[in-house]
């Protein structure tokens, strides 16, 4: 059978991950788009930035690799993940799409970044294919988000507003930095900004780590946070509950 126009729809992708653990429910196969916007100071994936220093994918061939496994993916699904997603969003709605009618589970890892209010319609149809968003909030503060990323939080929160809007649940993820996303007041105000929200299912507090140090020094580029070091489980536990201590006071 020819493939037909729609199948020839190609994506700048990174790279593909056969036994995604830690990337939605159950496991997963994970697709990270290249392309980002944001340059978070704890980056570890510099390599994503560029939108064509990549190669390109077919939905198909995403496809076809994925049913290499699908047994193994029974409990889990497709995952996709940056870079950022949402800057192909033709190409991640289209593999989304064809995913779903083959009744493929689709979770987007995302940070919402480049959602517009006044782009709603263009992303209807995403959001009308997608099981379950991830969504990374880097910071509550918005002069702090800017600080950290190079861009304002703003959309962030507009996105989610969008997903509750469109009955998408949500898993709410937030990098916890030592020194810049983990203050006890800034952590109870992002609790108190995500309590309005009804589709969100989880919060995952994510530690920061140095892993990127390496890839820096190999792409000679210089790591903004060299030397910091990384936080203790302690450190975890604690500021979830600073998060939830905000969020049930609001809620």
């Amino acid at each position: 059978m020819i493939p037909c126009e729609k199948d020839k729809k190609t994506g700048y992708i990174h790279s593909t991950e056969s036994f995604g653990t830690v990337d939605g429910p159950g496991i997963r196969f994970v697709v990270f788009f290249q392309g980002c916007p944001m340059r978070c100071l704890y980056c570890h994936n510099p390599d994503t930035w560029k939108m064509k220093a990549a190669s390109q994918m077919t939905v198909e061939e995403i496809l076809t690799e994925y049913e290499k496994n699908r047994e193994f993916y029974h409990s889990g699904g497709l995952t996709c993940t940056g870079g950022e997603p949402l800057m192909q969003l033709d190409f991640l709605t289209e593999l989304f799409r064809q995913a779903h009618e083959r009744g493929i589970h689709t979770c987007l890892d995302t940070s919402g970044v480049v959602y517009r209010k006044e782009r709603r319609e263009e992303f209807l149809p995403m959001a009308a294919v997608t099981d379950l968003v991830l969504l990374d909030i880097k910071h509550g503060d918005e002069k702090a988000h800017k600080n950290l990323t190079g861009r304002s939080g703003q959309p962030v929160w507009a996105f989610l507003a969008f997903l509750e809007e469109q009955k998408v649940s949500v898993w709410i993820r937030h990098v916890l930095v030592p020194g810049i996303t983990d203050g006890r007041e800034d952590l109870k105000l992002l609790g108190r900004r995500l309590a309005p929200y009804k589709n969100i299912k989880a919060l995952d507090i994510l530690p920061y780590h140095r892993m990127g140090e390496v890839k820096y020094e190999e792409l000679g580029m210089e790591y903004p946070l060299k030397g910091l070091a990384e936080p203790s489980a302690e450190d975890v536990k604690r500021a979830k509950e600073w998060i939830l201590e905000g969020y049930r006071k609001n809620a």
